[in-house]
């Protein structure tokens, strides 16, 4: 993510801990190296076999609701987790085998299971923990559930998914690199203080470069529509980290977990992908290949 904050260098363990996880507050290394193996396990699913990625989604997000409720009931929210993960299921099989339709209706189902559900527990709070698993339901599964609309075409799917993953990635080494090399005006300092304007404008330099060609070569789209995607797929990712940031920051944590080395939890990779993925969608079906 975009950063502007220095690590001062020492002897010892303390110098050693702080050259490894460099100005950036991660292990750069295991970070590399998770990032690297998550990429390969992604690209060739997604590019090799199908089906296999749809499968791997509804894995990932499956986990990723368990480190939301888990987060969440941490600070006595219990989110309903029995109906919320039945529910991502059957979204997101829903958004792969029959598209927008069925991930709407899936949602619907949801919303009505969580709060069914809930009434069973004679405990205080019913509407602060039907709120947590429809916002839950949302903000994970059905947003993931665009990722699998765009894996849909048959001519073109792969390369719809590896558009929102290209930008989404570009945005963020851009951000990264420019934010910890130029770093000086914070962005949302009470949100997120390391995210700068620096970092920012080297997402859009960085999102628009690899998106441009993307459009052309892979969609055979005037350049000018990959401009549109690389800044739609900038903005998107950059509210979606701020807005993780906001969720973590109520609930007075620095990751959602800590089940990927130099990442964190699965939720703190998925910050910028999710909210991006409709947006994404709604671009490469209406402007790049209408």
């Amino acid at each position: 993510m975009p950063a502007s904050t220095h690590v001062v260098m020492t002897d010892g363990p303390t110098g050693s801990r702080a050259r490894r996880h460099g100005r950036a507050g991660r292990d750069l290394r295991a970070a590399t190296l998770v990032g690297l193996g998550l990429g390969a396990i992604v690209l060739s699913t997604l590019f090799l076999l199908e089906q296999a990625f749809a499968g791997l989604v509804v894995v990932v997000m499956v986990v990723a609701v368990w480190e939301l409720a888990t987060a969440l009931g941490a600070r006595s929210i219990q989110v309903p987790v029995v109906p919320v993960v039945l529910g991502t299921v059957l979204m997101l099989v829903g958004a792969y085998l029959g598209g927008g339709s069925p991930l709407l209706v899936g949602l619907g189902l949801t919303v009505a299971a969580v709060c069914a559900w809930r009434l069973g527990d004679p405990r205080p709070g019913y509407l602060r923990d039907v709120s947590a698993g429809i916002f839950t339901s949302v903000y994970v599964p059905f947003l993931a559930g665009f990722a699998l609309l765009m894996v849909r075409p048959d001519d073109d799917g792969a390369w719809r998914v590896f558009a929102l993953l290209i930008v989404v990635v570009a945005s963020d080494t851009g951000g990264l690199l420019a934010g910890v090399l130029a770093g000086r005006h914070p962005m949302a300092p009470s949100v997120s203080p390391k995210k700068s304007w620096e970092g920012f404008a080297g997402s859009v330099i960085l999102g628009v470069g690899v998106a441009v060609p993307v459009a052309m070569y892979a969609f055979d789209a005037p350049w000018w529509t990959g401009v549109v995607l690389g800044v739609t797929g900038v903005v998107g990712a950059t509210l979606g980290d701020l807005g993780e940031s906001l969720i973590k920051r109520d609930l007075g944590i620095k990751d959602m977990s800590q089940l990927l080395p130099g990442h964190g939890g699965l939720m703190d990779r998925l910050d910028s992908l999710l909210p991006t993925a409709p947006l994404v969608w709604l671009v490469l079906e209406y402007v790049v290949t209408a």
